[in-house]
């Protein structure tokens, strides 16, 4: 398994390299979890140049993501999508380790 980026997620994340001026070929999207938010755990989503030896890393619609190995335990299987809809815009995770989360979509328990 992996961590799954939708077409529509890629093409809002290369908007916003495009939009901050950042250089496409050595930006990284990081995904990855903390501890905290309504469910326990807030999912991160963040563009860097630092990869490190231990991160897995994908590639999905021509954008480089990676995560580190305590995130993965976490997010393994998990599909990231965009939703742009009159009731907000986001980023969407749909994780079959969650246990539960919470009505914003921005936490889970595990």
């Amino acid at each position: 398994m992996a961590i799954e980026l939708s077409e529509t997620a890629a093409k809002e994340i290369k908007h916003i390299i495009e939009q901050q001026k950042l250089d496409a070929r050595k930006i990284r999207l990081r995904v990855g979890v903390k501890g905290g938010g309504c469910s326990g755990f807030s999912y991160l989503l963040d563009l860097t140049e630092q990869a490190n030896e231990r991160d897995e890393t994908f590639e999905r619609h021509g954008v480089h993501v990676i995560c580190d190995p305590k995130s993965y335990l976490y997010l393994n299987g998990t599909e990231i999508d965009f939703k742009d809809e009159i009731m907000g815009r986001g980023f969407v995770f749909k994780n079959p380790n969650a246990t539960s989360s919470c009505g914003c979509g921005s936490s889970f328990s595990a």
